[in-house]
C-alpha cells in the first residue's frame, strides 16, 4: 500500500485519469486504493443530499482537463464554488478512509498531554 494522498484534489485528478480510457496514457503512479473507493465516497456524498448533479458534473469536466477551476476566471468563478463545496465535502471521508492525508497528523495534533 502506497502513502495517502496529499489532498482531495490529488485524490480525484488521480482517479479521473485512471478511469479515462487511453491508450497513450502514462502508467498511474501507486495510490493508496482504488478509483471505485473514491467514487463511492463520492456516491455516498450524493445519496445523503450534500451534493447535487451539478458538483459531480463540475468534477468530471475539471477532472479531464486536470485542474481546478479558477477563482478568478469570470467563466469558472460559479464552478469553483460548486469545485469547492464538492472537495469540502469529499475530504473528510477520503480522510475518514485513509485515501487522503490528515493534515494534522504531521503536526501532532491534537497535541498530547504532558
Amino acid at each position: 500500500m502506497s502513502q495517502p494522498f496529499p489532498s482531495a484534489e490529488a485524490a480525484w485528478f488521480w482517479t479521473t485519469a485512471a478511469l479515462e480510457p487511453s491508450r497513450t496514457r502514462k502508467p498511474l503512479p501507486a495510490a493508496p486504493c482504488r478509483p471505485e473507493e473514491v467514487l463511492r465516497c463520492l456516491d455516498s456524498l450524493y445519496r445523503t443530499r450534500r451534493i447535487v448533479l451539478l458538483h459531480a458534473q463540475i468534477l468530471r469536466h475539471y477532472g479531464r482537463r486536470g485542474r481546478p477551476p479558477s477563482a478568478t476566471h469570470p467563466r469558472e468563478r460559479c464552478d469553483h464554488i460548486l469545485w469547492t463545496e464538492a472537495m469540502n465535502g469529499l475530504a473528510p471521508k477520503l480522510r475518514k478512509a485513509g485515501i487522503v492525508a490528515d493534515p494534522f497528523a504531521r503536526m501532532g495534533w491534537p497535541p498530547e498531554e504532558a
